[in-house]
């Protein structure tokens, strides 16, 4: 007879609380699910942990609904070729999995110490950031896909090296779940903006105050963004990065952080240049070009990981045709 496994109830709780994460439900249940994950991530071994990311992204992979087809979307388009099944269902629940891995990742964080986020990160490029910090009278703007662990990084930055950090967020429905994610988040060392009206404001003093500006750019919320090709097809992403670099004198570093076996691993790219066409009329232009390269450094970033990007909405006009759903008007 097998013996007892003394993690069993572990696992099984942990399975409950990240399943209304993944599925993003609303409502007190996924507020629940948040603070259970918590608990139990900080007090379960990672060994122990593994196992319990592998069975909630399996579960929430099999699930299917609109969530999983936009994640076969998306892989398609980053391996730009149509998969087996196989390949399909194998790369589909390492999504997931990676998904469920930030969720575990950052609820750990706020029970380590600074010592284990440091031996758990390493980064190319940071010299990058060094030279903006150094040289320049403006924060960095880091532009970053949904991918991998930010939320490490950001801890490292904060609390390792010090430096200000300002990250501009999506507002969450219920409120209850922003205000738990803003004093999560704000624990790390972060200055949370919302976005709202004012956003653009307070990313530009918080670039003024030399704080390190992080913006996460594949996905325009707004659908008022300029139109780049991105992986093959037409859509918009945010101006924002542009219009900190042409506007604001910031240096624009196209970053992502990936994980790894040991914890995050950071690339920093080189700052994005273009030869400016001059002219006051031509600033729409320049934006529309700066952001195109941005996105060809994003696509860069993202193939390296495809199962680790996080993105689930509909960011594409087919997208929206391929869930039944009308694009909004913007992106039609």
């Amino acid at each position: 007879m097998a013996a007892p496994d003394p993690f069993a109830a572990v696992r099984s709780a942990f399975g409950r609380a990240i399943a209304p994460v993944l599925d993003r439900a609303s409502g007190p249940a996924v507020l629940g699910a948040y603070r259970l994950g918590e608990v139990l991530a900080q007090h379960t071994p990672r060994e122990f942990g593994d196992p319990l990311l592998s069975a909630a992204g399996r579960a929430a992979s099999l699930r299917g609904g609109d969530r999983r087809t936009i994640v076969e979307r998306n892989l398609r388009r980053v391996y730009g070729r149509d998969l087996t099944r196989n390949e399909l269902n194998s790369k589909v629940h390492a999504t997931f999995e990676s998904y469920a891995r930030y969720y575990y990742d950052s609820f750990r964080l706020t029970g380590m110490s600074v010592k284990e986020v440091a031996d758990g990160f390493t980064v190319d490029g940071i010299e990058h950031i060094e030279a903006a910090m150094d040289q320049d009278e403006v924060g960095p703007v880091l532009a970053l896909p949904h991918l991998g662990g930010w939320e490490w990084a950001a801890f490292w930055i904060t609390r390792v090296r010090n430096w200000g950090l300002a990250a501009v967020v999506e507002q969450l429905e219920p409120p209850e779940l922003f205000e738990w994610f803003l004093e999560f988040r704000t624990s790390l060392g972060m200055n949370i903006i919302p976005l709202s009206p004012t956003a653009a404001d307070e990313v530009a003093m918080a670039a003024a105050n030399k704080e390190i500006v992080c913006l996460l750019c594949d996905r325009d919320l707004t659908h008022a963004g300029p139109e780049v090709e991105f992986f093959g097809e037409t859509t918009s992403l945010p101006a924002g990065p542009a219009v900190m670099a042409l506007r604001g004198g910031c240096r624009v570093l196209p970053t992502a952080v990936y994980f790894t076996e040991q914890g995050v691993h950071g690339v920093v790219r080189p700052p994005i240049e273009i030869k400016r066409a001059g002219g006051a009329t031509s600033i729409r232009d320049d934006v529309v070009r700066f952001t195109q390269v941005l996105a060809t450094e994003l696509e860069g970033l993202i193939s390296r990981a495809p199962e680790q990007w996080h993105l689930l909405q509909p960011n594409w006009p087919s997208d929206y045709e391929a869930l039944g759903l009308e694009a909004p008007e913007r992106r039609r």
